[in-house]
């Protein structure tokens, strides 16, 4: 059912986005999930669920919760292809969603139940196998709000031995990074046309997070150029200070080339000040 992602497809310009362009597949074995930190206009959670070849998706601006006493706002959005599910790199301003996207968690997870009745009904129930996230947890669309265009679900974790309290631990800050590159940041704002994030100076649009840019222990490294950038700047002010010591006026108000001193009309006074007066008259007729 190719129509899945038309949605998908028509809100892109696979010319312009790294993005994969995709298609849908037949279900496997294992049903795939992956939760996908993004930085665009706000920062989100993309929470993608693999059901009927495609990845069912939500927007979850506050991500999930292990603690089963909050309801975590899920708007339903269009089904993403598998191939997205993998996806890490910078969108660029001007695109659907442009700012910045990481893997934040992904693994598999088990229907409880029908999973395309429970999907169609607006009660999706699910246990997860992540590395962050695991247990149980539902999918629930809001009443009254069925077939709108960005329907409103609530993400809910059921209470199980995964469960805490918000009080004690927040998962989303706890563990911010991503599972595939180890790359994190704060947020991400498109303003003006360019989109601004925390991530790996290096990083250009375009560019896939994970491809090279983490070092050995996992975390994105410091552009090597920006590095260089700073001693190269200290020596080139160095150098420029040094010319102009050069050429600089003494103290004098004399140049590199000095110009032959007036010669002062002496005047007696008692306190110097018509000596002065005269030199200064002197010094402006002679220039």
């Amino acid at each position: 059912m190719p129509e899945l992602l038309n949605r998908y497809w028509h809100k892109r310009d696979f010319t312009a986005t790294p993005e994969p362009r995709g298609k849908v597949v037949k279900p496997g074995k294992a049903l795939s999930f992956v939760i996908q930190k993004h930085a665009a206009t706000r920062l989100h959670y993309d929470f993608r669920l693999e059901l009927d070849g495609t990845l069912k998706s939500w927007a979850v601006p506050k991500g999930p919760s292990l603690d089963p006493n909050d309801e975590r706002m899920a708007v339903h959005v269009e089904d993403h292809p598998l191939s997205y599910g993998s996806f890490e790199g910078v969108i660029p301003p001007g695109q659907y969603g442009a700012g910045t996207v990481i893997v934040w968690d992904h693994g598999t997870w088990e229907p409880i139940g029908d999973p395309s009745a429970g999907y169609r009904a607006g009660k999706l129930k699910f246990r997860l196998h992540g590395q962050k996230l695991d247990g149980a947890g539902a999918l629930v669309r809001m009443h009254g709000h069925k077939d709108e265009k960005q329907e409103p679900w609530l993400l809910i974790k059921e209470r199980d031995d995964a469960a805490r309290p918000a009080s004690e631990f927040s998962v989303v800050d706890e563990l911010p990074d991503s599972v595939l590159s180890g790359v994190t940041w704060a947020a991400g704002v498109e303003k003006k046309g360019r989109v601004a994030a925390t991530v790996d100076p290096g990083l250009r649009r375009g560019d896939k997070v994970g491809s090279g840019k983490a070092d050995d222990s996992g975390k994105a490294p410091r552009s090597t150029a920006a590095s260089k950038r700073a001693p190269a700047s200290k020596t080139a002010t160095a150098s420029k200070r040094a010319a102009e010591s050069k050429t600089a006026p003494t103290s004098t108000g004399a140049t590199s080339a000095p110009r032959r001193r007036p010669r002062l009309t002496q005047r007696s006074s008692s306190n110097g000040a018509s000596r002065s007066r005269t030199g200064a008259s002197a010094i402006r007729t002679r220039r």
